[in-house]
């Protein structure tokens, strides 16, 4: 399932424009007097960020506090699922599968969807500032996601962070860098292409190792005579490394070379080579992904700890430790032990955000409302049979110490087509759970 016109047109109309970059800057647009909404009769509670989390939150808090009113701001037009994304890159679904539109589930469930670029919080007045407005809100949910660390190799050289996200796009941000990663993967015809690994915590740890495995799968498909290097910041393949481990070594033992402990120490896009602490290695092409961070919004409103780059909520109501009217579910968030996934983002929505904030309405301890997510994600490792390998993560919440802990950890290392077909039905469960 190649890139055709219809699938370039789809990723237009998501409101990413085709080539648009997303660097570290949020435009400083002028905080207008325009209300965008009237008055709230009850308590508003606005939702900044449709993604697996936002999208969720609107749902269910509609669902467990009726008489809240729910607004949630989107800038995209359309929502594009990040998980799956690897299987599509593979050519095993169509781009179909990965969209939705938000329209549907506002009307199904009576929230308010406002399709706008969020500019500022003014965290005083409790205002959120899009190009066209404001929106007053009570409590406020922020769910925008990630940005890119560009600054980690390039120490500020926004030419040369432009010239990479161009050439060589990271593509863990739903848009347009996926189609041009698609678009190289599917043209490259012989040589070396470097996957690098971002640093933990990243989103969705085991996404790189899936996506050498289906970019592999495209090369021996297109019978590419390629080489796929993976370079790895840790010590070894995690979450699921042995599953990992077999099918590079089962199924692409000519096509990838992992190499271990290889931190990166500068990148030069241009010169298309890559310096690390396990060597030197140049490259044809590449999937180039720097550092991960919470996301510009949540800089700007001074919600993140400098010092991590991620946001510091409660662990149990995902409640900001800066400001108590603001929560922060999803990848944006620093909750130890939570995996940045988007299974992880819709559960500890559903079960401890939105429990929390009804608690809080109504009066009483989050505590006896919220309850332990669970974690589950499934890495497709072969095209052709689909096979696949999965992790599922059941937590615990211990009460005494207000964490949330791991109570029981399974792994299916041994790749199967059972697996894969259980791939499809979990991500259409999801998308029934969150559009439907």
């Amino acid at each position: 399932m190649g890139v055709n016109r219809r699938d370039v047109f789809k990723l237009a109309g998501l409101g990413v424009a085709l080539g648009a970059l997303q660097l570290p800057s949020i435009a400083c647009a002028a905080k207008t007097s325009n209300s965008l909404l009237s008055p709230s009769k009850g308590k508003r509670i606005v939702i900044v960020g449709g993604g697996w989390a936002g999208v969720t939150a609107a749902k269910y808090i509609r669902k467990e506090i009726p008489d809240a009113e729910v607004v949630l701001i989107e800038q995209r037009k359309m929502f594009m699922s990040c998980p799956i994304s690897n299987v599509w890159l593979g050519g095993l679904v169509d781009l179909e599968f990965l969209i939705h539109d938000f329209l549907t589930p506002a009307a199904k469930y009576g929230y308010t969807f406002i399709n706008a670029t969020v500019t500022d919080i003014d965290r005083d007045k409790r205002r959120v500032y899009t190009e066209d407005g404001y929106v007053e809100y009570d409590y406020l949910i922020l769910a925008p996601g990630i940005r890119y660390n560009y600054d980690a190799w390039f120490n500020g050289d926004k030419d040369m962070a432009r010239y990479a996200q161009t050439h060589y796009p990271s593509a863990f941000i739903p848009g347009s860098e996926h189609l041009r990663l698609k678009k190289k993967v599917e043209n490259f015809e012989e040589g070396t292409f470097v996957l690098v690994v971002p640093p933990p915590p990243h989103r969705c740890p085991p996404a790189p190792y899936e996506r050498a495995a289906m970019i592999a799968h495209v090369f021996r498909q297109n019978e590419a005579k390629a080489k796929l290097i993976i370079l790895d910041p840790k010590e070894k393949i995690a979450p699921k490394g042995p599953g990992f481990r077999m099918a590079y070594e089962q199924l692409y033992l000519d096509i990838i070379e992992y190499v271990p402990n290889a931190k990166i120490k500068e990148v030069d896009p241009v010169k298309k080579v890559i310096k690390t602490t396990a060597g030197d290695f140049k490259f044809d092409d590449a999937n180039l992904n720097p550092p991960h961070q919470a996301a510009d919004i949540a800089w700007k409103a001074g919600l993140v700890n400098p010092k991590t780059g991620w946001c510091d909520v409660d662990p149990i109501t995902l409640q900001s430790k800066v400001d108590k009217r603001i929560f922060i579910p999803g990848d944006a968030n620093s909750v130890k032990g939570f995996p940045k996934s988007g299974d992880m983002a819709n559960n500890q929505t559903k079960f401890m955000l939105v429990k929390a904030i009804k608690a809080m309405i109504e009066g009483k301890d989050p505590l006896e409302y919220v309850k332990a997510p669970t974690n589950t994600c499934y890495s497709m490792v072969n095209g052709d049979p689909k096979e696949a390998i999965v992790i599922n993560v059941v937590y615990d919440i211990d009460k005494q110490k207000r964490m949330p802990v791991k109570k029981k950890v399974n792994v299916e290392n041994e790749r199967s087509q059972r697996l894969a077909r259980a791939t499809f039905e979990w991500a259409k469960a999801m998308y029934r759970d969150m559009f439907s």
